[in-house]
């Protein structure tokens, strides 16, 4: 099977949309990453042996479910309200139970290491300032991170979230390093885009596209003038090389922005 790069989500009629699994064109992310869309009353239980999971709310109100605990969590959207995220091991189940039209995003991958269930609120990750003011103000964002291998050390991935500027740039400088990051990408209206590039392949990112980065290759973004763009960007651990916060490497062509004034 060919592997890619880039891709769109089409959900079935139970509402799930596949974006990379251990076996589709997406492999090279080592994770199982899925978008449900679930209506009003409907319930959903996730558990996999073997695999820890995250559990990421994208809009709605529901009801998550873990081993002692229960809390209702809601989210206007990704561009007015911060994260909850719910995280556990192998062998533990979560159960979501919409109480209004509910988007999720469910996060697996392979990890033996038992830890207790975590809810994440807004509150642990707040959002960021990132670049603010640098190359002549076009790159913008704010960034939150809800688990890494700092706050998170026995878990195997990153999960993270981006609110990129209109018409400004992301993950910019250009950048890479050598774990897997898949980006999945939203916008503040249906006709919304922008431009994923990965090495020197470039995609026009639209509402619920995504790009699955491998490691090592160079991968900045940019959002159309006049939209927001969010993105979920998950990374995974490499066996003895995880990621860590600022191990970015930047492209060497265009170190020399960091210390330019732009008009």
């Amino acid at each position: 099977m060919e592997e890619k790069v880039f891709g769109y989500l089409q959900y079935d009629e139970s509402g799930e949309a596949l974006l990379c699994t251990y076996d589709n064109a997406y492999r090279a992310m080592q994770m199982d990453v899925r978008v449900y869309r679930m209506r009003a009353g409907e319930e959903r239980s996730f558990c996999r042996s073997g695999e820890e999971i995250a559990v990421l709310l994208l809009s709605g109100e529901a009801v998550l479910t873990w081993e002692g605990g229960s809390e209702r969590v809601r989210r206007r959207d990704v561009f007015t309200d911060g994260p909850y995220a719910l995280h556990v091991c192998g062998g533990q189940r979560i159960g979501v139970r919409a109480e209004t039209d509910t988007e999720i995003l469910t996060a697996c991958t392979r990890n033996q290491t038992a830890f207790a269930p975590k809810l994440y609120r807004p509150e642990d990750a707040p959002y960021k300032a990132f670049a603010k003011g640098k190359f002549g103000g076009t790159a913008n964002r704010q960034v939150n991170t809800l688990f890494d291998k700092d706050t998170a050390p026995w878990s195997n991935m990153v999960l993270g979230e981006t609110l990129t500027a209109r018409g400004n740039w992301s993950s910019y400088l250009p950048h890479r390093h050598p774990q897997p990051e898949l980006y999945y990408f939203r916008f503040d209206h249906p006709d919304g885009f922008g431009a994923s590039f990965v090495g020197d392949e470039v995609f026009k990112s639209t509402d619920g596209s995504f790009a699955a980065i491998p490691g090592g290759r160079v991968h900045p973004q940019s959002a159309a003038p006049g939209f927001r763009m969010y993105t979920c960007w998950l990374i995974r651990h490499l066996d003895g090389d995880p990621w860590l916060q600022g191990s970015r490497f930047d492209d060497e062509r265009y170190l020399w922005m960091m210390d330019t004034e732009f008009d």
